[in-house]
């Protein structure tokens, strides 16, 4: 789009974002994502039974939780107001490095802060294990947590979260989605993969790269360097075929077969998937 209309569009972004706070003080931000009020923001920045939410024209109002989950580190509240401005939650499979990013949220006290940046990457993080984050190069603070991470056409594609180093973490969009519509979210193996193709086979397998701790996989005895090549009736021939066998609710059992060391034996482990993932804990934006 035009950069002569990119004050419009963080203007836009603007009017959608509020400050959420609590009881004890503190707080953080939130994004508008349907005109009946509903709001996502950060679970982490709830910090007291009554929360309040500033909009953009100062009215300050009780919000209700609809619901929480700590360990995507989201929540949902609703207000009560006439058509207020909502932001549109874009698709965030379709965002790529490169593009344009700006982030609207209320760091250090300062309302409707705009930073803007790029997007770096989308995938995981090494050392933060197998969760999925909207990479952007851009600048946050305490405050910003719980705010839009949006395109140049102010369309949200993540939920800004945290900081590592000097990149802004956001959860995408669409995880956002599936939370807010009351979905399951995908079961937690913890694990960051590569794909591969085994030598001398063919086979296509997934690398693993790093285990998180406590989580089923290290409870499963898998090691990073450990190459899984499917489950006991299906190989996997991409990587979203582990995507896809993890979506789901409930706690179930699944057979994994894989590979260690050389590439003679397969070797098979019964994982425990869909048990409850433990609170991260994030430095907050």
């Amino acid at each position: 789009m035009p950069f002569t209309g990119f004050g419009e569009v963080a203007e836009r972004l603007r009017r959608s974002t509020v400050v959420v706070g609590g009881s004890f003080g503190g707080g953080g931000s939130g994004v508008i994502v349907s005109g009946d009020g509903l709001i996502a923001t950060n679970a982490h920045v709830l910090n007291g039974r009554r929360i309040s939410v500033q909009l953009w024209d100062g009215r300050e109002l009780e919000a209700s939780l609809i619901r929480m989950d700590h360990s995507r580190d989201l929540a949902a509240l609703r207000i009560r107001a006439a058509s207020p401005p909502a932001a549109v939650l874009a698709d965030s499979s379709q965002v790529r490095a490169g593009e344009l990013a700006l982030a609207v949220g209320n760091p250090l006290g300062f309302v409707g802060a705009l930073s803007t940046g790029v997007i770096h990457a989308v995938g995981p993080l090494p050392g933060l294990g197998s969760a999925t984050w909207v990479q952007a190069s851009l600048r946050l603070a305490p405050g910003n947590s719980g705010g839009p991470l949006a395109n140049a056409c102010g369309d949200v594609v993540g939920i800004n979260s945290m900081v590592a180093g000097r990149l802004a973490l956001a959860i995408p969009s669409n995880i956002v989605k599936n939370f807010l519509a009351g979905r399951a979210l995908p079961a937690w193996l913890g694990v960051t993969v590569s794909p591969v193709q085994i030598p001398g086979s063919g086979l296509f397998g997934l690398l693993i790269l790093e285990i998180e701790e406590g989580s089923p996989a290290a409870l499963a005895s898998l090691l990073p360097g450990d190459t899984l090549l499917g489950t006991e009736e299906r190989r996997f021939v991409a990587v979203e075929d582990l995507r896809t066998l993890l979506e789901g609710d409930g706690e179930r059992q699944v057979r994994f077969e894989f590979l260690r060391g050389d590439y003679a034996n397969v070797r098979k482990v019964t994982v425990l998937l869909g048990g409850a993932k433990p609170a991260e804990r994030p430095r907050a934006a």
